[in-house]
């Protein structure tokens, strides 16, 4: 993909294995800087594990990864993870309310967390300021991403890294999801990297999309290459979808 973005995360013939199991094959690519970019292609393609390397979880077998310009192992995995946020499908929650989860980022790193704080970030995400002291195993799937995303909010990071958030939710729930990431993006130049199976959420909501195939990536660009796609690959694989 030739782009003239700053690059926020860059590949640079990224390998990854695990024993004699290649996961990923000779990276190479940028995700750019301030821009929402999807991640799309079959299960097994190794999305999840690109996603992972980008924020220290797994670190590559060969190859140079580079985050903001600089290597990422020459980050302290806490500056890393303040840097490099991630939500996933399924949200991790401890029993209590909104505000200790909210809170928790801070209580690892032995920070004060305000209640004015988890206000403003309620409010960033589309829930009223009443949900903080909520319950959280009483909130329905939809207000649990969210504060899942609010909750990868609270170190402000600069690329947020995104995993099939919305794919559990009902059509309303996943559209509230899409407009906040829309949202968040366009208010605080987030760099943005989702991975989604729902084709025709990577274009709508995709500046540019990756297609990721056995380990590889088989085509990249503008998110209307999934209207076009230049290679038979990703030509097979979106046909399959039907975009």
């Amino acid at each position: 993909m030739s782009i003239d973005y700053k690059p926020a995360v860059h590949f640079n013939h990224v390998s990854y294995t695990i024993g004699e199991n290649q996961i990923l094959r000779s990276i190479t690519g940028s995700f750019p800087e301030g821009r929402i970019t999807t991640l799309v292609g079959p299960s097994g393609a190794g999305k999840t594990t690109l996603l992972k390397l980008c924020n220290g979880l797994l670190s590559p077998t060969m190859g140079e990864l580079y985050v903001q310009g600089q290597l990422i192992e020459s980050y302290e995995p806490t500056e890393l993870r303040r840097l490099v946020g991630i939500a996933l499908q399924s949200a991790p929650m401890i029993s209590g309310t909104v505000y200790d989860n909210l809170a928790l980022p801070m209580v690892l790193q032995s920070k004060k967390f305000s209640k004015e704080a988890g206000r403003r970030l309620l409010r960033d995400v589309g829930l009223e300021e009443e949900f903080l002291q909520r319950k959280i195993n009483d909130l329905s799937g939809g207000q649990r991403q969210k504060v899942s995303i609010a909750r990868t909010l609270v170190n402000q990071p600069n690329i947020l890294l995104l995993d099939e958030i919305t794919s559990s939710l009902d059509r309303t729930s996943q559209k509230e999801i899409e407009e906040l990431i829309v949202a968040i993006n366009r208010k605080y130049g987030t760099t943005i990297i989702w991975i989604t199976h729902n084709l025709q959420q990577a274009l709508e909501i995709g500046y540019f999309t990756w297609v990721m195939m056995d380990g590889e990536v088989v085509e990249t660009g503008r998110s209307e290459l999934l209207k076009s796609p230049a290679t038979d690959k990703a030509r097979n694989f979106i046909k399959g979808g039907a975009v």
